[in-house]
């Protein structure tokens, strides 16, 4: 497997880190990673080595204010600058991806990313992955509560207000060491202009989810606390497209690629993007 790492121009000018996994022939396709809240894309490392002994190319990279990109942890200006930077790493791959079908996968926020950016641009993918996708969430405050937050939001925008609870990652103890120990996670409380644009996100997609068509892979762990399993059954009960698979895993928590059973879901995402990819 070969790696390549570096940087490209993301919204206001920030710098935004990317790496890509390459297999050693031509890739058959290239999945793109959107990564969640918090995190970076090198914790998709395994991920990507599986996928590229497939016969897959992949490329992700860091949100803006998230692992080795610019920007302070657990802010952001706005939920579009999001968008934004995956209009701009998509620029940046339409020059070294020629001709290359390619398959979205979005985890938790990334999966909320992703499907905001579908509705407008999913001519630029053959079919999309959602991973605990965050469109819904146990974690919503109230409505007083939500008042406040958008409140300081508009008046103190980089109060934190939220913070995620590590154990809820994963069943497997290490995994849950090895997140709290990465200095490129954000373990803080995220701000209140990014909570609340979170969820403006969240109601913007759920307004708009019938107007994506994509071939698109549900997948949620039962026991997600992090993401409600709630909002991938919405995904799947509204959105336009024919072509459309739903699997909730008993059990499982948020990150369904840390989980024990990992292996077989890679080999259920992988067979699933084979019947979509003809290269």
């Amino acid at each position: 497997m070969k790696e390549q790492d570096g940087t490209f121009t993301g919204p206001d000018e920030a710098s935004i880190y990317y790496r890509y996994w390459l297999p050693e022939n031509s890739p058959r396709a290239l999945v793109v990673i959107v990564h969640g809240a918090g995190e970076h894309c090198g914790r998709y490392y395994h991920l990507a080595a599986y996928l590229v002994e497939q016969g897959f190319a992949v490329a992700s990279y860091d949100h803006p204010n998230h692992g080795q990109s610019s920007g302070t942890y657990g802010t952001v200006d706005s939920f579009d600058h999001y968008l934004k930077t995956l209009v701009a790493f998509q620029q940046q791959l339409a020059d070294a991806f020629t001709e290359v079908p390619r398959i979205l996968l979005g985890h938790s926020m990334g999966g909320l990313i992703a499907t905001n950016y579908l509705v407008d641009h999913q001519d630029q993918f053959a079919a999309c992955v959602l991973s605990g996708p965050a469109i819904k969430s146990d974690l919503q405050p109230g409505f007083l509560q939500m008042f406040l937050i958008r409140f300081l939001s508009r008046f103190f925008p980089t109060a934190g207000v939220l913070q995620l609870d590590s154990s809820g990652i994963s069943r497997v103890p290490e995994e849950v060491a090895r997140y709290d120990a990465d200095p490129l996670v954000f373990h803080g409380k995220m701000s209140a202009r990014m909570v609340s644009e979170l969820f403006r996100g969240m109601d913007r997609i759920q307004a708009r989810a019938a107007e994506i068509t994509l071939p698109m892979l549900l997948l949620h762990g039962g026991a997600d606390v992090m993401a409600s399993p709630s909002g991938s059954v919405f995904l799947d009960e509204n959105i336009g497209s024919n072509d459309k698979e739903l699997h909730i895993f008993p059990g499982l928590f948020h990150e369904i690629f840390n989980e024990p059973e990992q292996d077989s879901i890679f080999v259920q995402v992988v067979a699933w993007i084979n019947a979509r990819v003809t290269r």
